[in-house]
């Protein structure tokens, strides 16, 4: 059964092409961007960025848990949204009535990581673990 865990990474917010051409550091990154000028970078140690206004701050605000392949669809039964279909695609809404986020891993994705067979990082916001892991029916 999965288990939310604490994600640790950068988080920024600057101009989107700014963010298309950031020089992010550290290993097994994860890129999530969750809006055209808004990303986190799970694992990230560092971020060079060509926009002078910029925020980009060191982020532990965020929890995730990776899902196998059986594990995904006691996920998806509890979206309000249409779970996203290709890989490296991030999906975003309420998970059993929990703000979420889904991200697919792709095929070139996994960086040297041993992800035992997970393929689906489910993300939300710390202050919203508890919650989430409980409606899921995961240990808290």
């Amino acid at each position: 059964m999965p288990a939310l865990e604490l994600l640790r990474g950068w988080r920024v917010v600057a101009d989107p092409e700014a963010l298309d051409h950031a020089r992010w550091t550290g290993s097994g990154l994860i890129v999530l961007r969750f809006a055209p000028d808004e990303a986190f970078a799970v694992n990230a140690e560092g971020v060079e960025l060509a926009d002078p206004h910029a925020i980009a701050e060191v982020d532990h605000g965020f929890v995730g848990a990776w899902l196998k392949h059986d594990d995904v669809p006691a996920v998806v039964a509890h979206l309000d949204w249409p779970m996203p279909g290709s890989p490296g695609v991030l999906g975003q809404g309420k998970i059993a009535g929990v703000p979420a986020k889904l991200w697919t891993l792709s095929p070139s994705a996994s960086n040297g990581r041993d992800l035992d067979g997970a393929e689906v990082l489910l993300v939300t916001h710390a202050a919203y673990g508890h919650e989430l892991a409980d409606r899921l029916g995961w240990p808290g």
